[in-house]
């Protein structure tokens, strides 16, 4: 958002909670990545991570547990990088399938900037997949390697649909960013510069451009006028200190969990139950994507630790409406490479293939680098009470009120969950695996997070409308996964920054009646 409206010359200023990263940190450039990845400052949990740059968030009340990270570049310093456009069907499931709701734009609307998305994160793909409209990519698609190739011949073996992913991964050198040299741990940040994350993508390009970017700069809430129009924020700096930020226009992109806590922070009198809530929307209808992960054995070795974490191939089989399966809409299945030395061992254990004491290492050398498996995305149905409150006793470093959620799977995400781990076994044993082991739901899986301040025409329905403006508060704009209306079966990341796109396109085209 900040990169495209650069072009305005307006004075552009940005609160970033976290601060810059610096590569050569990331765990990947240490023997002891894997346990990192566990715990430690690079964990998915904001919980056990001990960042200040971080927030507590109250997830005990769901089986689904948040994962984020505070950043330049947010979750995206973390994010696998699988890169997967929704469908257009995605934006019409009640007129299509009745339920839930149509969304105010379409996949058309979004198109050019998908495609403009693209060409800035630097996405990798292969143009002609038959599950989507056409589209082209400026990269050559991530190598399938020795795994890829294993689990595409299952999906051959059974005439299911599957495709090399569409990843925000750099193949070949692009705009200065290094080619993936398939390390492995992209979930702990990647040091070659590869992974488009958006602190070596849009960043940079921002600054440039003139956008003031303040780090470790925690929003306490939006401030409003007496006529009712945002009037900026107050935040605290990195040594306590506050201060109020005064702007003519505030956009909020802190994501599905972070925004509506924001908003319902922002209490006055005109707004006693939280800015932009006339609706009692604002938290309501949070969406995750329930995973189910299903893992094989297989008998030969697959390669598997090479090549990016969660880029492989997908699969949308299942992806559309058929009620004969009993529930309505559908899942991804995306495949996961193999496991590094630790984790084979934890998973051995967990999974009793790994003995202690005599036999120990011959069972190690049975299952290092001969698994595969895949996570199956379910669509999620918003749900009222699946929903982002603030917790009455958590709060900050700073004292500002954490987010509690409160969440529970739905009769049609359990049914699809179950669909999902018999069809996930079935294709890993089309493949050749001789035992799987399923988990559903995925605990730590909360990282897709969206629904908790929705779009739509309505105001009573919805918090903002088709461009992303709140319907009470005319120069307040929310960018991020909490205006989906529903969630579809893919990642989130490549269609929320579309939306941040065609926002401040809107927003450049439209300066001068923008707040008539």
């Amino acid at each position: 958002m900040a990169w495209s409206l650069a072009e305005t010359r307006m004075r552009i200023v940005c609160l970033e909670q976290g601060g810059w990263m610096n590569p050569a940190d990331y765990p990947s450039t240490r023997t002891g990545w894997e346990q990192e990845r566990f715990q430690g400052a690079f964990s998915l949990s904001p919980n056990g991570r001990g960042r200040r740059e971080d927030y507590p968030i109250n997830d005990s009340d769901s089986p689904i547990k948040i994962s984020n990270f505070n950043a330049v570049g947010g979750s995206t310093i973390l994010y696998a990088a699988h890169f997967p456009r929704l469908h257009p069907s995605d934006f019409r499931v009640k007129s299509l399938d009745g339920v839930a709701d149509d969304w105010p734009i379409d996949y058309a609307t979004l198109e050019p900037f998908y495609d403009l998305n693209a060409r800035m994160m630097g996405v990798a793909g292969l143009a002609g997949d038959p599950a989507y409209p056409p589209k082209e990519l400026p990269l050559p698609p991530v190598p399938l390697g020795k795994l890829g190739e294993t689990l595409g011949r299952g999906f051959n073996h059974l005439g299911w649909h599957w495709w090399p992913s569409d990843s925000a991964i750099a193949t070949e050198e692009y705009q200065g960013r290094a080619a993936c040299i398939n390390l492995g741990p992209c979930l702990t940040g990647c040091a070659q510069g590869a992974k488009g994350s958006t602190d070596v993508t849009y960043w940079p390009v921002a600054v440039r451009e003139g956008v003031e970017l303040r780090t470790h700069c925690r929003v306490r809430e939006i401030t409003v006028d007496d006529k009712g129009m945002a009037s900026g924020a107050i935040y605290v700096d990195a040594e306590g200190n506050e201060h109020h930020q005064r702007a003519e226009m505030v956009i909020v992109a802190c994501n599905g969990v972070g925004t509506p806590r924001l908003l319902l922070n922002s209490r006055s009198k005109l707004f006693p139950d939280g800015l932009a809530n006339s609706s009692g929307l604002v938290g309501r209808n949070l969406m995750f994507h329930p995973y189910a992960m299903v893992t094989g054995l297989f008998d030969e070795p697959l390669e598997g630790y090479k090549g990016p974490t969660g880029c492989s191939i997908i699969s949308q089989e299942f992806y559309e409406t058929d009620r004969d399966r009993g529930f309505v809409r559908g899942y991804s299945a995306e495949m996961i490479r193999g496991m590094g030395p630790v984790s084979t061992a934890l998973w051995g254990m967990s999974s009793s293939q790994l003995p202690w004491g005599q036999g120990h290492h011959a069972a190690y050398d049975a299952l290092w680098d001969r698994t595969a498996g895949m996570v199956l995305i379910c669509e999620d149905l918003p749900e009222p009470e699946n929903r982002v409150t603030l917790d009455p006793d958590l709060v900050d470093s700073d004292g500002i009120p954490a987010p509690k959620i409160e969440y529970r799977l739905s009769e049609n995400s359990l049914k699809m969950l179950d669909h999902a781990v018999a069809r996930g076994s079935e294709a890993l044993e089309a493949a050749g695996a001789r035992q799987t082991w399923p988990e559903a739901p995925l605990p730590p899986a909360g990282w897709h997070l969206m629904g908790t301040a929705r779009m739509g025409t309505d105001p009573g329905k919805s918090v903002v409308n088709s461009v992303g403006r709140a319907h009470d508060v005319k120069n307040l704009f929310v960018v991020d996964g909490s205006v989906f209306v529903t969630s579809g079966g893919v990642n989130p990341t490549n269609t929320l920054q579309a939306i941040s796109l065609y926002v401040a396109d809107h927003i450049k085209r439209n300066l001068e009646t923008l707040f008539d």
